[in-house]
């Protein structure tokens, strides 16, 4: 069958699972899927489908292997890896809630995972998903290592964010002392409710 037409297929069952979202961000008043909603099914449909995901983590990318267990096709996804300085945590947990918020971000974006369609038809949250493409125009005249640098550092804000501590997403964007247009830039990267959750923590 392959790879990508087994993926399909996995999608689709995923699709019509029941799953329902744990994760609250109390701040900025949303829901979200946490890694423990969907895994377990990602994997039981895997097994069923005859796929396999294995997620490694390297110095700069994060990355999702999904191989075809009969015939050895495979398709990958990579993400950047992010920083996060999460209060009152040491070194290793804040590496923990990357790798965690990373390894969450690959499966949704493998298995189409978004928190505005059918999977939760009741709760239009498109702003929870990750987004990486900016407005059209925004990064028009930013050189390209900036934009990658500016991605990455959305994926760290959001992530930081979805931990429940946007006062520290606020204070490290404060500190980056961006110029206006890379700001400008970087506020496009951000869903919606994650830019709120900054608003509100700016005036604490």
């Amino acid at each position: 069958m392959g790879v990508h037409k087994k993926l399909m297929e996995a999608r689709l069952l995923l699709q019509h699972a029941p799953l329902k979202k744990s994760g609250h961000n109390k701040f900025a008043g949303y829901s979200y899927f946490e890694l423990g909603d969907f895994l377990p099914t990602i994997n039981s449909i895997f097994y069923k489908t005859g796929l396999c995901g294995v997620v490694s983590f390297g110095k700069e990318l994060a990355s999702l292997t999904i191989t075809d267990t009969e015939d050895g096709s495979e398709i990958v996804l990579t993400s950047p890896m992010a920083e996060a300085n999460l209060k009152g945590c040491h070194p290793i947990q804040n590496l923990g809630a990357v790798e965690t918020y990373t390894r969450r971000y690959l499966w949704v974006s493998a298995m189409e995972i978004v928190e505005h369609d059918a999977l939760d038809s009741s709760a239009p949250l498109k702003e929870d998903k990750v987004i990486i493409s900016p407005t059209q125009g925004a990064m028009d005249n930013i050189p390209p290592e900036e934009v990658q640098y500016l991605q990455e550092m959305a994926v760290e804000l959001i992530a930081t964010c979805e931990q429940g501590d946007p006062k520290a997403a606020w204070d490290k964007l404060e500190g980056e002392n961006l110029d206006s247009e890379q700001k400008m830039a970087l506020w496009t990267l951000l869903p919606s409710k994650v830019r709120s959750a900054l608003k509100k923590a700016k005036e604490i």
